[in-house]
């Protein structure tokens, strides 16, 4: 198995189970890994998709952002389930299929690094040139933000990072929700928002709003997470479920409170937003001219937050399983020559699309490649945990089947529709 030294994320011991099988009492105080992996997932595009469903259709789609919700906790709980269960990782299981899953990832996760770091650090560095005007470029900022996920990741393991992003969620948490709050949503409007609806012309804002909450990649990352937390054995799946769930969970607010700000600022205004992620400028600059300057530069605080969050996030846990790719089973991951290689090629290689005249092509080959993976992520997952490499108890039941069976359908369409916006 991939040799991840078992500490816990508080005080550097080992976590483990009683003679009787049972976890410690204080489950609560373990929930770390879904935080970091919803966190990761959560970026400002996906903010800027629902406040622009929030825009367009008011809390007609609230539905589909619960449901996309729903998908992402299928997807991450078969991950962290397969490495507990199984004692092995994603990619050994990978491995087990063939040649074809370990070209196709090794290949997708060299490009994906390229084109994502770009993104990551841009995204980072939008809400900071709108923080500081006076200050550095958005070029620098990008840059600025590279390299201090570098930094954060290179000389911290697990535990740390963990801090970090349990830190950011809780910013990104009280300052979105308190912003909803403060926006006053309509209770009425809400609930009947739980009602699968689809307004004329909604079709694809809908994919997109269930494709789109939580997570690309990063959710291949949640078992290496796991394993990193302290995690081994199936008697912890129930702890790494509570921590699926309540992280998700956490997202889901969160995402609810970001259609509340679309639906009651931008529908009742008809306000357009920007594409890509400059539309959360947009919504700072709503709140600015509603409620004032201060509620502005929090929400900016927040999408900060979201930014970067991601940017440490996939520093560490792609860092992790392109280290499983190319050293399986190297005893000390986060200090190898693999992981920092990999580190490394996030962050410098991809500044130089930061001096792109024309970044929308960037954003449109994100998208893209974002969608590929996640039919694959899917498919293999059914196919893995249906077969004799699981122990009996642990294999899919039919509900985690419908679900990777429907996340996978998902996002072929995603993935088609993605190729066809494509301006050929």
């Amino acid at each position: 198995m991939f040799a991840f030294a078992h500490r816990a994320a508080h005080g550097g011991q080992k976590l483990s189970v009683d003679e009787g099988g049972q976890l410690p009492r204080a489950r609560w105080r373990l929930i770390g890994p879904g935080l970091v992996v919803a966190a990761t997932g959560v970026g400002a595009g996906d903010l800027v998709a629902t406040a622009v469903a929030g825009g367009r259709y008011g809390y007609t789609l609230l539905w589909a952002a619960v449901l996309g919700c729903l998908v992402k906790i299928s997807l991450a709980e078969a991950t962290g389930r397969w490495h507990l269960a199984t004692g092995t990782t994603l990619f050994e299981g990978w491995r087990s299929l063939g040649r074809w899953p370990v070209r196709y990832f090794g290949v997708y996760i060299v490009i994906w690094g390229f084109v994502y770091g770009a993104t990551a650090m841009s995204a980072s560095a939008l809400p900071l040139v709108a923080l500081f005007p006076d200050g550095p470029s958005l070029r620098l900022w990008g840059i600025l933000s590279g390299l201090l996920g570098l930094l954060c990741v290179w000389f911290n393991r697990y535990a740390v990072v963990e801090k970090l992003m349990t830190g950011f969620v809780g910013a990104m948490f009280v300052i979105v929700v308190g912003i909803a709050v403060r926006v006053g949503p309509d209770a009425g409007a809400l609930a009947a928002g739980l009602v699968p609806v689809l307004p004329d012309g909604s079709v694809l804002y809908t994919l997109g709003l269930v494709g789109g909450v939580g997570g690309t990649i990063t959710l291949a990352a949640y078992g290496y997470w796991v394993t990193a937390k302290g995690w081994t054995g199936p008697a912890w799946i129930p702890m790494m479920r509570l921590d699926n769930r309540v992280a998700y969970a956490t997202t889901g607010l969160f995402v609810i409170a970001m259609l509340v700000i679309g639906a009651e600022l931008l529908h009742a205004t008809d306000v357009a937003l920007a594409t890509g992620d400059r539309g959360l400028l947009d919504v700072g600059e709503v709140l600015r001219d509603r409620f004032g300057t201060v509620t502005a530069k929090l929400f900016l605080v927040g999408f900060f937050a979201a930014s970067f969050s991601s940017v440490i996030g996939v520093w560490h846990g792609v860092s992790l399983l392109f280290t499983d790719f190319v050293a399986h089973g190297h005893r000390e991951p986060e200090r190898s020559g693999p992981f920092r290689a990999y580190l490394l090629w996030l962050t410098f290689p991809p500044m130089g699309l930061l001096f792109l005249d024309e970044p929308i092509g960037l954003i449109l080959s994100y998208g893209v490649l974002g969608a590929f993976f996640m039919p694959f992520l899917a498919a293999t997952l059914l196919w893995l945990l249906n077969s004799r490499r699981v122990p009996d108890g642990w294999r899919n039941g039919p509900v985690s089947n419908v679900m990777l069976a429907a996340s996978g359908a998902l996002f072929a369409a995603l993935c088609v529709q993605q190729l066809r916006d494509l301006p050929w």
